[in-house]
């Protein structure tokens, strides 16, 4: 049975290269395919965080619209004061009028 370190060596894959240090083992095409590589991933994280921003800075303005309603309703209302307004109707005491 093979061990992991041995599948690891044995197969087609790349091992994992320092730039500094093992530039000269790399061809130029793999430059090449690495820096377009870059460039993609690059333009992709720019998108990202356009993307990002314009969601936070939607986000800000429907929490702001949400909060503003809110505090105008409770505003318009006021409904710290609204039970002390309304009068509790008064108790109306009707005489027996007794017909002798």
């Amino acid at each position: 049975m093979q061990s992991e370190k041995d599948y690891v060596k044995n197969t087609d894959f790349m091992e994992k290269l320092d730039l500094a240090k093992d530039k000269n083992k790399l061809k130029y095409s793999d430059l090449m395919y690495m820096k377009q590589a870059e460039e993609v991933a690059i333009q992709r994280a720019s998108i990202y965080r356009k993307r990002r921003n314009n969601c936070a800075i939607a986000g800000f303005a429907l929490a702001g619209l949400s909060l503003g309603i809110y505090l105008y309703t409770i505003y318009a209302v006021k409904q710290e004061t609204f039970l002390n307004d309304l009068n509790e109707p008064e108790i109306i005491i009707e005489k027996k009028i007794n017909r002798a």
